[in-house]
């Protein structure tokens, strides 16, 4: 059985077999949570992000943790909101179920994800908290190996948006 986990915390100290990093296409760092899991695991995850050669939104890629706590980092990229009508859910929802299997694949059984697309892509946190909530769950009955799933939130409303949509999947 999984343990869902929600906290606010700094996801790049998590001791966690890995941690989800909301990256963007070409996974060579930027701003938000990517530039700070870029920055605490050190140059030899950028290196390595080079040689994965990008990654398309909704997918998902798996490197070392290097410098982290965590033995794994899995990048995904999250949709940038326009106004819901772009798939947006869809490939949302895909960013959590290749994380999901990925983690699997790799013998992962604690994986930690950020807020995906809810910083500057702008998804809207409600909607967001929701879907990852709902994908995590139904990935976890598919793959029932990892034990531990933390939603690691940047502040207080986002918490409290997961919070709520874990309370509302019950």
């Amino acid at each position: 059985m999984t343990i869902v986990h929600i906290l606010t915390d700094d996801i790049t100290t998590l001791q966690v077999d890995a941690i989800v990093n909301a990256a963007n296409n070409a996974l060579l760092g930027g701003g938000g949570v990517d530039g700070a899991i870029h920055r605490a695991a050190g140059p030899e995850l950028l290196a390595e992000c080079r040689t994965l050669k990008g990654c398309a939104t909704g997918d998902a890629k798996i490197t070392a943790g290097h410098n982290l706590p965590a033995k794994h980092v899995i990048h995904t990229v999250g949709p940038v909101w326009h106004d819901g009508n772009a798939n947006e859910a869809v490939m949302l929802r895909s960013c959590y179920q290749r994380s999901m299997q990925l983690a699997h694949e790799n013998g992962i059984r604690s994986i930690a994800f950020p807020a995906i697309s809810c910083g500057v892509y702008g998804y809207p946190i409600e909607q967001a908290a929701e879907i990852a909530i709902n994908s995590v769950q139904a990935q976890a009955e598919k793959y029932p190996d990892i034990t531990d799933v933390y939603f690691v939130c940047f502040s207080d409303t986002v918490y409290s948006a997961y919070q709520e949509a874990f309370n509302a999947s019950k």
